[in-house]
């Protein structure tokens, strides 16, 4: 059964996109901390937490690789749509270690990028994501919804002890968080289970997902996309681990 590996990438949207009552909700715990200063601080330490929020950021790229096929597409948002729909179908460097086939798509704004990825996904009967059940797929049913964009699977927050239709290689590797949060099987990030079993590592190039919204200001779409595309590749070497080592076991 053909599986789709995925990862998206989020970015805060502006404060003003929020009324005055909402923004009183979002800092409330940081107007009840008792100094000034701590209130700054706890006010930046909530603000950093709006790209993990489907109704305070927004999906700026979900890139995609067929596992048995190692074709994919990248799929993302960028301002020049015009000018970047001239490179989608250059090859680079991370289309080539991802494997054949990886289509760079721009999308001129978030609800075509979810209506292009939902159109992908209806074709597929398994997924397979790095804590894609804790992030990934809740984000996405969600800020579809928000923005009444179809969803065409609606299965994959299903029974969560098995592995059909959606194998959350974070939940595998923690054999469903048995140990808690300092046992043997602890879930550590993506990163170090790839350094870990030889893989190379999406975080090589110095770019991670605390990036994102500051390359998005700049303009810099397609450097998303890539990163976004070496964190899928990674997670596609990470189940071949998984599946000849580790799968079956209860």
């Amino acid at each position: 059964m053909p599986r789709l590996v995925f990862d998206i990438e989020t970015s805060a949207v502006g404060l003003e996109t929020f009324d005055e009552a909402q923004q009183e909700y979002l800092f409330r715990e940081a107007e009840r901390q008792p100094t000034e200063e701590d209130k700054a601080r706890k006010r930046a330490e909530i603000s950093q937490q709006f790209s993990l929020w489907p109704f305070t950021a927004q999906v700026v790229c979900i890139a995609m690789i067929n596992a048995d096929s190692g074709k994919g597409q990248v799929l993302y948002q960028s301002d020049d749509y015009d000018e970047e729909s001239l490179k989608a179908g250059e090859a680079t460097e991370d289309s080539a270690a991802a494997g054949a086939g990886i289509e760079f798509a721009p999308q001129v704004d978030e609800v075509e990028l979810l209506t292009a990825f939902w159109d992908v996904a209806k074709r597929y009967d398994g997924i397979v994501t790095f804590n894609g059940r804790g992030f990934d797929v809740p984000f996405l049913y969600l800020r579809s919804a928000l923005l009444n964009v179809p969803i065409t699977r609606k299965d994959w927050l299903g029974y969560r002890y098995q592995t059909e239709p959606h194998c959350d290689l974070a939940e595998q590797f923690t054999f469903y968080s048995v140990s808690g949060r300092d046992g043997a099987a602890r879930k550590f990030n993506l990163d170090f289970y790839c350094k870990a079993f030889g893989i190379p590592s999406p975080k090589a190039m110095g770019v991670t997902g605390m990036d994102v919204g500051t390359l998005l200001a700049e303009g810099r779409h397609r450097e998303i996309a890539e990163y976004c595309l070496r964190d899928v590749a990674a997670t596609v070497e990470l189940h071949k681990v998984w599946e000849a080592r580790l799968k079956g076991i209860k």
